[in-house]
């Protein structure tokens, strides 16, 4: 009986280049047959949704070398994306010392600052003299520490009291104490601490770490500035779902499942579609209106679009500016002076543009009969209003959704337009009694 052939060997190119696109079967089927000096280091390359497929899926036996690869905190991470029924046997694989970190990093919530930590990060004595210091620290370098940058200077207690930088700490004096030369006053981060506030004190301090402690002040590990790219990338993706008007997704697009896919669509497109149905109720309210005048129908797009647009942009603008913390609550009456001033602008580009072009089809074509004028002045008015009104309404939604605690990206472009649209139909029509009212009406 003739033996089978060996597997086709897999490039690492190749797989990466298809690997959005594969399912999780597929994917643990591409990387067992890689080479085994190219998988460590793609293996290590992946989000933890990626290693957490592999690691359900490869053979028994290599499972051990796979997860032994990862740091605590990267473990930590692989294991949320893990099945709870594979999470016990995974975790059998560790050493006692990684299990017991690993553990105690999943305690935190996975959006907290605990959640990102790593527990193990370079620590000295206040009483040290430096070279003492430096030959603890090369003992410390064997346990695989997650970055040598700075030093954290810890009590009996295991309190935080100083920082050091790696580069101070070797350029001076090695009969020089290390209370001498380190910082006593380091900006560190609470474990409990949201992820986007963390990601905050980054930019603001341009650090490459930031120490975590407990509520007693004593250190529990570091937060690395390539944690927070993740954590920037991720809120942004979330933020930008639910700009769209759906709730955000628990996985990459490709791999969320359809259920899922419709589950996650399906509620916002539920409530914004009875939203659209009370424009419809609006319309009806005005059918008499339209009946005598039909061509008021022509520019209802016309004007409920403009209205939704305007908000949008206003609602976009100022729910970044309040990720970026540019914007903060008692902002609010800054933002809708400023947001009346534009609205107020841009209705009037619009309504001139409106009026323009119903003056000009009506020169040119005899479009809009004896009364174009009037109606001329409907559509140009109703339009300085409806973006008017649609610009304080995206501004000041996002205000209103943080003031009662939820994220202000809900407050999306397509509930926003939903919501101008039967305001915008109300100025319309309001506009129309008052310029065609005992002509037209």
């Amino acid at each position: 009986m003739l033996p089978e052939p060996a597997p086709e060997r897999l490039t690492v190119d190749e797989l990466r280049d298809v690997w959005s696109a594969l399912s999780a079967e597929e994917r643990a089927e591409g990387f067992i047959v890689l080479a085994r000096d190219e998988a460590g280091e793609f293996f290590q390359s992946l989000d933890p949704l990626g290693q957490a497929q592999i690691l359900e899926r490869v053979p028994p036996g290599e499972k051990r070398l796979w997860i032994r690869l990862l740091a605590p905190d990267d473990v930590a991470d692989v294991l949320q994306e893990t099945d709870e029924e594979h999470r016990p046997e995974l975790l059998a694989l560790l050493d006692e010392t990684t299990r017991r970190e690993v553990n105690a990093l999943m305690a935190y919530a996975e959006d907290d600052a605990g959640g990102l930590m790593s527990p193990r990060f370079a620590r000295i004595r206040a009483d040290m003299q430096v070279d003492e210091a430096i030959r603890y620290l090369q003992k410390q370098g064997r346990s695989h520490l997650e970055t040598i940058y700075y030093i954290y200077v810890l009590d009996s207690a295991q309190r935080l009291i100083g920082v050091v930088s790696f580069r101070d700490l070797f350029a001076s004096p090695p009969d020089k104490p290390v209370r001498e030369i380190m910082n006593p006053e380091p900006v560190a981060v609470r474990a409990d601490m949201d992820q986007e506030a963390v990601a905050a004190l980054f930019k603001q301090h341009s650090f490459l770490a930031l120490p975590v402690v407990d509520a007693d002040g004593k250190m529990q590990g570091i937060v690395t500035l390539d944690d927070i790219v993740d954590v920037v990338q991720e809120e942004a993706t979330e933020d930008a779902q639910k700009f769209g008007g759906m709730e955000a997704l628990d996985a990459p697009y490709l791999q969320t499942g359809l259920w899922e896919m419709i589950k996650k669509r399906g509620g916002w497109l539920t409530l914004l579609f009875a939203g659209e149905m009370l424009t419809t109720g609006a319309m009806a309210r005005y059918e008499d209106d339209i009946t005598k005048a039909v061509v008021l129908a022509v520019f209802i797009p016309l004007i409920i679009s403009s209205g939704g647009n305007s908000g949008s942009q206003a609602a976009t603008l100022v729910i970044r500016a309040m990720a970026l913390g540019e914007v903060r609550l008692r902002d609010w009456t800054r933002i809708i002076r400023r947001e009346i001033g534009a609205g107020f602008g841009l209705g009037m580009i619009l309504a001139l543009l409106g009026l323009s072009k119903i003056l000009l089809w009506e020169f040119l074509f005899d479009s809009y009969g004896d009364h174009s004028g009037l109606l001329a002045l409907t559509v140009g008015s109703s339009l300085v209003g409806v973006v008017l009104w649609g610009t304080i309404a995206g501004s000041m939604l996002p205000f209103i959704i943080r003031r009662f605690g939820f994220d202000p990206a809900s407050a999306s472009a397509p509930f926003v337009a939903t919501l101008v649209d039967v305001s915008g139909l109300i100025i319309y029509f309001t506009a129309a009694q008052i310029f065609l009212g005992g002509t037209l009406l």
